[in-house]
C-alpha cells in the first residue's frame, strides 16, 4: 500500500470542448456549455436548457459498425477513454491487459437505451420491445464496452453512487493499484444529456431558468448537463519508467454518508468527508491551494458545503480559492467530479485556477473566495475535489502537484 499513483493521461468530453486541451482552453476563458436544448422538445418544461455536447460524433472515436450498437453514454465513455489513453502514449500492444482495469462512476447509465425500449413498449406493447438493446442497458455496460474495445481484461467496475461517482471511481482505481491488483486503470465517470434527468430535477424545482450561478446570493438552480472523463492512472515508478507526462499525483480519498436525506445536502456529512480525505492523505487544512466544489448553484447545496468548508478549515477558508465548473458546464451528473478531477490536473499543472462564472451578488452564507468571473494564476501545489450525491453520498480527492526529483 506505499506505491505512489499518478495521473498520466486525461480524456474529457464535455459541453465546452472535446479533448483535455479544448476543455482546458475553455474552461479558463469561462466559456459556457449552456444552450437550449436540442435532443428533444421542452415545450411542455419549465425550462429550457441544458450542457449538451452538441459538436460529439462517436464516429470520430468509434469503428460506425461498433458505434451503431451503442448508446450514448457508452460512447461517450469510449471517446474519453480513447482520448485519454493517446494522451497518455500507452503502448497497450506490449501490456499485460489482465493487469489493467476499469473504473467508471454514473448516475444513470444507459439512460437514452432505458428511454428507446419504454418509448417502444408504450407505443406498440411489448413486442415492440426490440431484445438487442435490453442487455444494453445496465449501468455495468459502461465499463465491460470499454473492456470490449481495449481488450482490457483486469478489475471491472462500474460504480453508480450518483453526482459523486467519478470520485469513487478514481478512489477505488487509487486503491486497486496500490493493493497491487493492477497495474493500470482507466477511471472517471460518464453521463449522458436524457430525458429522465431533465424531467426528474425539473419536477424537484431545482434547475435555473437561465443559468448556474453558484454561491451568488441570487442563485436559483443547478441546469443538467452530460459529458465524460476517463484518465490513466499508474504507479509512479512505472510512469517515470516510460517517462511519461504526469499531471498530479493522487495522495488518497475520503468517502462518507450524511446518513440524513435522500436529496437534501447536509454539512455535517460534508465536513466528515473532508476530515477523512485530509487525514488519509496526510494533508494539513493549511497546504490546500484550491478547492474545486461540488457547487451547484441551489441554495441549499451551496450554503452546506460552505458552511462544512468553514468548519473544516477555519481560519483559512476564506483564504483558499474554491471554485465550482458547473457554473460551465451544468451538472453532469456521475461524470461531474471526473471532469473536476480533470480541471484539478490541469490546474496543478500550470497553476491556474477556473474561474465560477455568472457571478454577482456576494451571499453572506457563501462567505469564501469562489474565483468570481475571471480565472486567477496562482501557485497550487494540493488542491481538493469535492462531490456531493442523492442519498448523502459523498467523495472528496486529494490530488498533488508533481514535481520531480
Amino acid at each position: 500500500m506505499q506505491d505512489r499513483v499518478v495521473v498520466t493521461g486525461i480524456g474529457v468530453i464535455s459541453s465546452i470542448g472535446i479533448g483535455k486541451d479544448a476543455f482546458w482552453d475553455s474552461l479558463i476563458a469561462g466559456k459556457s456549455g449552456i444552450t437550449p436544448v436540442s435532443s428533444f422538445d421542452t415545450q411542455a418544461y419549465p425550462t429550457h436548457n441544458a450542457g449538451e455536447v452538441k459538436d460529439f460524433n462517436p464516429l470520430d472515436f468509434i469503428d460506425s459498425k461498433k458505434a451503431s450498437t451503442l448508446g450514448r453514454a457508452s460512447a461517450l465513455t469510449i471517446s474519453a477513454a480513447r482520448l485519454s489513453l493517446e494522451d497518455s502514449k500507452i503502448p497497450l500492444g506490449n501490456l499485460n491487459k489482465e493487469r489493467f482495469g476499469i473504473v467508471l462512476g454514473t448516475t444513470m447509465g444507459e439512460s437514452q437505451v432505458l428511454e428507446k425500449l419504454n418509448a417502444a413498449y408504450i407505443k406498440k406493447g411489448i413486442q415492440a420491445v426490440d431484445a438487442f438493446w435490453v442487455p444494453k442497458a445496465p449501468c455495468n455496460v459502461l465499463a465491460c464496452n470499454l473492456a470490449i474495445e481495449f481488450g482490457l481484461a483486469g478489475p471491472n467496475f462500474v460504480i453508480p453512487t450518483a453526482c459523486a461517482a467519478g470520485n469513487y471511481a478514481i478512489g477505488y482505481a487509487y486503491d486497486l493499484i496500490r493493493q497491487d491488483r493492477a497495474d493500470l486503470m482507466l477511471a472517471g465517470g460518464v453521463d449522458a444529456f436524457s430525458r429522465i434527468a431533465f424531467t426528474g430535477f425539473n419536477r424537484l424545482f431545482a434547475v435555473a431558468p437561465d443559468k448556474c450561478q453558484p454561491f451568488d446570493k441570487d442563485r436559483k438552480g443547478m441546469m443538467v448537463g452530460e459529458g465524460g472523463a476517463v484518465m490513466v492512472i499508474e504507479r509512479l515508478q512505472n510512469a517515470l519508467k516510460r517517462k511519461a507526462e504526469i499531471y498530479a499525483e493522487i495522495l488518497g480519498y475520503g468517502l462518507s454518508c450524511d446518513a440524513h436525506h435522500m436529496t437534501a445536502p447536509f454539512a455535517a456529512g460534508i465536513k466528515m468527508v473532508l476530515q477523512k480525505a485530509l487525514k488519509e492523505s496526510k494533508v494539513l487544512a493549511s497546504q490546500v491551494d484550491y478547492i474545486s466544489a461540488h457547487g451547484t448553484g441551489t441554495p441549499a447545496n451551496d450554503k452546506e458545503e460552505c458552511l462544512a468548508i468553514h468548519d473544516v478549515f477555519g481560519q483559512y477558508s476564506k483564504k483558499i480559492p474554491i471554485s465550482s465548473i458547473k457554473s460551465m458546464l451544468g451538472h453532469t451528473m456521475g461524470a461531474a467530479s471526473a471532469i473536476a478531477a480533470a480541471a484539478c490536473c490541469l490546474t496543478l499543472r500550470d497553476d491556474i485556477i477556473p474561474p465560477t462564472i455568472n457571478f454577482q451578488t456576494p451571499d453572506p452564507e457563501c462567505d469564501i473566495d469562489c474565483v468570481p468571473n475571471i480565472c486567477r494564476r496562482q501557485r497550487v501545489d494540493i488542491a481538493l475535489n469535492n462531490a456531493l450525491a442523492f442519498g448523502g453520498n459523498n467523495a472528496c480527492l486529494v490530488l498533488k502537484k508533481f514535481i520531480p526529483a
